[in-house]
């Protein structure tokens, strides 16, 4: 699963770039907002779906089927949404920007790694789909992303 390392990899860099970027940038309280309580908000989100069954991960390493690559990627589609929400918004208007970026983003890319074979969704629940991707993952997109970026915005 060459492809897979290669995502999983450069995903942790995006991630790691995007960290280096908010440190420089912005307050701690901030940079500590997002990058480890997003990610935390972000496992819980992924373990809880994949507890129940409705997504299976094909690239590890694995906590709970949770690959830890993924932390980083949606940290890092959050950070970058942010700052572009905040050049034109602020409080719970750059907020919700952003989460409609970040989901976005996640429309266009997600089924992509369906089609690659690094993640399946396994579920029946009824709704609409785009591609491959049940409407669900969309809202728990959009609402993590909302979150994150209100425990954010309170220390900027």
């Amino acid at each position: 699963m060459t492809c897979g390392r290669t995502f999983a990899g450069t995903t942790v860099l995006f991630g790691a770039v995007a960290l280096g970027h908010a440190a420089l940038t912005w307050p701690l309280q901030a940079t500590l907002a997002l990058f480890v309580g997003g990610a935390l908000l972000a496992f819980i989100g992924e373990a809880i779906v994949v507890a129940l069954d409705l997504l299976e991960h094909h690239v590890g390493p694995n906590v709970l089927g949770v690959p830890l690559y993924v932390l980083a990627g949606w940290t890092a589609v959050i950070y970058v949404a942010l700052r572009i929400a905040l050049l034109v918004a602020s409080g719970l208007a750059a907020v919700l920007l952003a989460a409609a970026i970040a989901t976005g983003y996640d429309v266009l890319t997600d089924n992509r790694g369906v089609e690659n074979g690094l993640w399946t969704y396994t579920d029946d629940v009824p709704g609409p789909r785009h591609v491959a991707v049940p409407w669900w993952n969309y809202a728990g997109w959009f609402v993590i992303s909302a979150v994150t970026g209100s425990l954010v915005v309170a220390f900027l």
